[in-house]
């Protein structure tokens, strides 16, 4: 059976990945004022992160339409895996699940079969469920199984992100329900994670570097035996900082493999200059 992984542009792939012709990405669209940036594989992070710098206005982000996720469903491919954003934080989701139905509606039932799953996390965690999801392709497992075992990996994964600053998340109502954090001019840093796709905060920290130790504690009190997990970190211009965290990481537990990636558009426009998202 052949099969196709389709991804909303926050799911963050490696320069690899994104040449597997088995992957599809659905870009969103970025707004920095009047200006529109598709993001697809012409985004050019440092030339938006210096747009975001000089503009005024808070970046935004727009869902792809139900149809640009129809059109993914199309082909030959037999099963289609569908990865989003956390429905918490875009309507990516509901616009995935509302393509599923305009192409049942118009194929009917043609053997084609598509799950789409909201990550309940952006950037890493999409990518960390990808390449479960193909691990599992390629082990030839039935379809029911493949979704059943995705979902389950979905609840158990462990969401991280330290950024040095929430204002976007904050302007863009992405913390709702969050008392919003303003401690910059003492330099606190929070440790943030997710809990069933919405942002929570673990912790706090004064400073970047104390605050990424903080994360990586938590983390790895949290994680349990990580010998079987793949442990994906994503950084929004600055490797360095994602290889800090990959060094402390391996310090403290031993992982099935270790995968470092930037972060596109959407990812960027959250994450801001220097921002982490680490998941396990």
């Amino acid at each position: 059976m052949s099969y196709k992984i389709v991804g909303d542009s926050c799911i963050d792939l490696t320069a690899d990945l994104k040449k597997d012709p088995h992957f599809q990405i659905i870009p969103l669209i970025l707004q920095v004022g009047n200006t529109q940036i598709i993001d697809d594989d012409t985004f050019d992070q440092k030339k938006f992160l210096e747009l975001v710098k000089n503009s005024n206005e808070c970046p935004k982000t727009a869902c792809p339409s139900p149809e640009f996720y129809k059109e993914a469903y199309e082909g030959e491919e037999d099963q289609i895996f569908v990865i989003t954003l956390s429905e918490h934080l875009s309507g990516s989701y509901n616009s995935a699940v509302l393509g599923k139905k305009l192409y049942e509606e118009e194929h009917g039932d043609d053997g084609k079969k598509i799950a789409v799953l909201g990550s309940d996390s952006a950037s890493s965690g999409q990518l960390n469920i990808a390449l479960f999801v193909q691990s599992l392709c390629q082990a030839s497992l039935p379809f029911e199984e493949i979704e059943q075992k995705a979902r389950e990996f979905i609840k158990n994964m462990k969401t991280y992100f330290v950024l040095e600053s929430l204002d976007i998340l904050r302007k863009n109502g992405r913390l709702t329900g969050l008392q919003a954090f303003f401690a910059t001019a003492l330099n606190i840093k929070p440790v943030m994670g997710a809990d069933s796709g919405v942002i929570i905060k673990l912790d706090q920290a004064r400073g970047i570097h104390k605050a990424l130790m903080r994360m990586v504690d938590i983390a790895v009190r949290e994680a349990g035996d990580t010998r079987d997990k793949v442990l994906a970190i994503a950084h929004c211009n600055n490797l360095e900082r994602a290889q800090f965290v990959e060094q402390e990481m391996r310090k403290r537990a031993v992982f099935k493999d270790v995968i470092i990636t930037e972060t596109a558009g959407v990812a960027t426009v959250y994450a801001s200059d220097g921002g982490i998202v680490m998941t396990l």
